[in-house]
């Protein structure tokens, strides 16, 4: 099969990958994988004859070149990303430059750092009449952010939040948040290196975010979760109350509960 397939790798564990994913490694002809970021362990199930390169060293025409080649060649070739390919990656460039080549592509979607983070911290995003709603989005740095989507302006709506690539600077983030006019008692989890080998899960409140981070020298691969939903007790969810029906069941009555 002559084509690239950008693949998410998940957040570090090897399990936490799609079955699709996992198989299209074990039949790549070429991998090409940020070795910072994807576990060795992923790319060590390919093929004993498949060409394995860590892209670290390489910048955007480099590893366009060599998928093209791959391609030209009839060959499969796997763009293996960290998480999901959608989310914070370069791929939306390397699109448009196999487009621009007319080399066929698809997307095979990963599990990011933010819902493998809620995972190991047991808890909700979304609490029924608390929160709906979640924002996922970065402090501003080297890449800027629009000033439309400021942290301090995205805390007024007073939503879950999943803040990635802002670990330089955890005072800054609890300020915004805090102008934002989230509450001091918001709970919030920080999860380092969610799925690697020595990462954790810390829990907090916003009041104490900065301080936090810095005691557990989370200074870097933290996703920072903002959980206001938590505050409250929270309805129970409709979905499976007795006394709700839909197009699958019909709602009991008192007497019959």
């Amino acid at each position: 099969m002559n084509k690239v397939f950008f693949v998410g790798a998940g957040p570090g564990d090897p399990d936490l990958i799609t079955v699709k994913g996992r198989d299209l490694i074990l039949r790549a002809d070429l991998i090409l994988y940020a070795g910072s970021l994807v576990p060795r362990t992923l790319v060590e199930q390919a093929r004993p004859d498949a060409q394995v390169v860590d892209s670290s060293a390489l910048d955007l025409q480099q590893t366009h070149e060599l998928l093209r080649a791959c391609v030209r060649a009839g060959g499969l070739a796997v763009r293996l990303h960290t998480g999901d390919p959608s989310l914070y990656g370069a791929t939306r460039e390397q699109m448009e430059m196999l487009e621009a080549d007319n080399i066929p592509y698809d997307i095979v979607p990963g599990v990011t750092a933010a819902f493998a983070a809620a995972a190991e911290a047991r808890r909700s995003f979304t609490v029924p009449e608390q929160t709906q709603t979640l924002i996922i989005t970065r402090r501003s740095g080297r890449t800027p952010v629009p000033e439309s989507e400021t942290l301090h302006a995205l805390a007024s709506h007073h939503a879950a939040m999943a803040i990635y690539l802002s670990a330089g600077d955890p005072e800054g983030l609890e300020r915004e948040l805090l102008v934002g006019g989230m509450d001091p008692a918001t709970p919030c989890a920080l999860g380092h290196k969610i799925g690697w080998p020595g990462g954790e899960t810390v829990h907090c409140e916003l009041r104490d975010l900065a301080a936090t981070a810095r005691e557990y020298g989370f200074t870097r691969q933290t996703v920072f979760l903002i959980l206001p939903g938590e505050l409250g007790a929270g309805a129970k969810s409709k979905l499976y109350d007795a006394g709700f029906a839909h197009m699958y069941r019909d709602a009991k009555t008192e007497s019959e509960e």
